[in-house]
């Protein structure tokens, strides 16, 4: 089992509850973590890798034109995105949405869908 991971992985997204935040786009960050089997121990070939950009890309093209009120639900579709798309086990997602409250840094979510064994 091989772990491919992407930090900070930074997008802006129609994100929010309040009437203010349905206008505008703001900014996330994702950690995220793959499980895969690459089978590297028998042979190197590109095919078997996954490939950072189009996972990033696949996240971009998926935010770019929609709205979402909450950051769990974010982390979820993403989750499943990615797992439908690619070749993949299990997933770690971390979603955080910096300046959401005043007193913190940031706040966020935190899922792991499917297999890391």
């Amino acid at each position: 089992m091989d772990i491919l991971f992407i930090k900070q992985l930074t997008v802006f997204t129609t994100i929010g509850i309040y009437d203010w935040e349905k206008d505008i786009q703001q900014k996330l960050l994702f950690d995220i973590e793959i499980a895969y089997n690459s089978n590297s121990k028998i042979h190197y070939n590109v095919n078997n890798y996954l490939s950072y950009t189009d996972i990033s890309n696949s996240i971009f093209h998926y935010l770019q034109d929609k709205k979402f009120s909450l950051i769990e639900h974010i982390a979820q579709e993403i989750a499943q995105l990615l797992m439908n798309q690619f070749k993949i086990d299990g997933i770690r997602i971390k979603v955080e949405k910096p300046g959401a409250i005043a007193q913190a840094k940031t706040v966020g979510v935190y899922i792991e869908r499917g297999n890391f064994n």
